[in-house]
């Protein structure tokens, strides 16, 4: 099949490129171009904010369309305006994070959502497919973890261990989140277009289990190498901050768990990865071959008044 993949260069779209390049696809990637394409592919080299940059795909049809940088639904309107509906699927990255908070867990995709959620541009955008009748496979992963995360998840746990910082948790530490590995997530969305049944559909993607801050921060240390009793966690009270000091800390300060139930029965997937060896592959493959950095702490004074 033609694809088409907006992005396709780094973490998400890289190991989704890999497994269709694979598959025999043929490939066109629009990209900014900081980064080299794989053999084989297509370059589009372009700025998918910029209009004329996206005029370079008017004209142009293809079988699949997959957005995973898309945030509103006029990002992903304004492609589909160039090249017309994907024949076969409209693959694309949603998040979990357009649900609404809830007192019961997990979270299964018909849970209510939140209009006012900052991610609310990406149910606007599955909303519009499905009112356009264009068919699509929409994934809403919680936190997405693994080699080449740009977004300070697993790292902002690594810089404190690996420096000897301490690390601020929200109360007890007993909150639950939830986090998948990049490439279970690259192997769901390759995988969609082989099956007829997920057209239409709405996945959760995300690891199999959830995990306390607590527990997150011990399989963190063991990625690095160290002993998880001498990690230093310090508990801060989020209830007595500036809501916009909480960005300070990586995660939402609430539960946070999705059941994958309907993404590993419809499209017989099953994530690869568990914590510990998700982790220990970020930390060796990615986080211990960065160059060598001072992390600037500072926003942690905010969360521990010091």
């Amino acid at each position: 099949m033609k694809i088409l993949v907006m992005g396709g260069t780094r973490f998400v779209g890289k190991p989704l490129v890999a497994h269709w390049l694979r598959a025999g696809h043929s490939l066109t990637l629009f990209t900014r171009g900081k980064k080299a394409a794989p053999e084989g592919v297509e370059h589009l080299v372009g700025d998918r904010t910029d209009s004329e940059s996206l005029d370079q795909l008017k004209g142009r049809q293809f079988d699949v369309i997959a957005d995973s940088s898309g945030r509103s639904l006029e990002d992903s309107r304004a492609v589909i305006e160039r090249t017309g509906a994907p024949s076969h699927r409209f693959v694309y990255v949603s998040s979990a994070g357009v649900y609404a908070d809830s007192e019961l867990w997990p979270l299964d995709e018909d849970s209510p959502t939140d209009p006012a959620s900052r991610h609310a541009g990406k149910q606007e955008t599955e909303t519009w497919l499905r009112s356009q009748g264009i068919a699509f496979t929409s994934f809403r992963p919680t936190y997405i973890y693994g080699p080449g995360n740009y977004n300070p998840v697993e790292a902002w746990f690594f810089d404190r261990i690996v420096h000897g910082q301490p690390i601020p948790l929200p109360g007890d530490g007993s909150t639950i989140t939830q986090l998948g590995h990049v490439a279970d997530l690259a192997v769901a969305m390759a995988r969609c277009i082989d099956v007829d049944a997920a057209s239409n559909r709405i996945y959760n993607c995300s690891g199999a289990q959830g995990v306390t801050f607590r527990g997150l921060v011990f399989a963190a240390a063991r990625a690095c190498g160290k002993d998880p009793e001498s990690v230093d966690i310090r508990s801060f009270d989020p209830s007595a901050l500036d809501p916009k000091a909480r960005k300070a800390f990586p995660l939402r300060i609430a539960h946070f768990l999705t059941d994958i139930h309907r993404l590993q029965r419809e499209l017989a997937w099953q994530p690869a990865y568990d914590l510990e060896r998700g982790l220990a592959d970020s930390y060796q493959n990615d986080y211990a071959k960065r160059p060598a950095t001072t992390p600037d702490f500072s926003g942690d004074s905010l969360l521990l008044g010091n």
